[in-house]
């Protein structure tokens, strides 16, 4: 799984790092986690507001912290 997390290094974009990190602990789950704070490519992955999620290309959240929850659901989907 290649997971990024898109932003320039507000706190909210720490705090998902963080979130996403914890998460990907508790499922055990091995992934490739980057956060990119080069703002010419966050807008190669067209995103409008940060932070975001992109995961296995895809963006799945923009401009807003998902839940654990969610992350859990996106990162299971995501590992099939």
């Amino acid at each position: 799984m290649v997971i990024r997390v898109l932003g320039q290094g507000c706190a909210n974009c720490h705090a998902l790092t963080q979130r996403v990190m914890e998460v990907l602990g508790e499922l055990k789950l091995a992934a490739d986690v980057e956060h990119i704070t080069d703002i010419k490519e966050i807008a190669s992955y067209g995103a409008a507001l940060s932070p975001a999620l992109v995961v296995n290309g895809k963006i799945v959240a923009m401009g807003r912290m998902p839940s654990k929850d969610q992350l859990i659901e996106w990162f299971k989907k995501a590992e099939g």
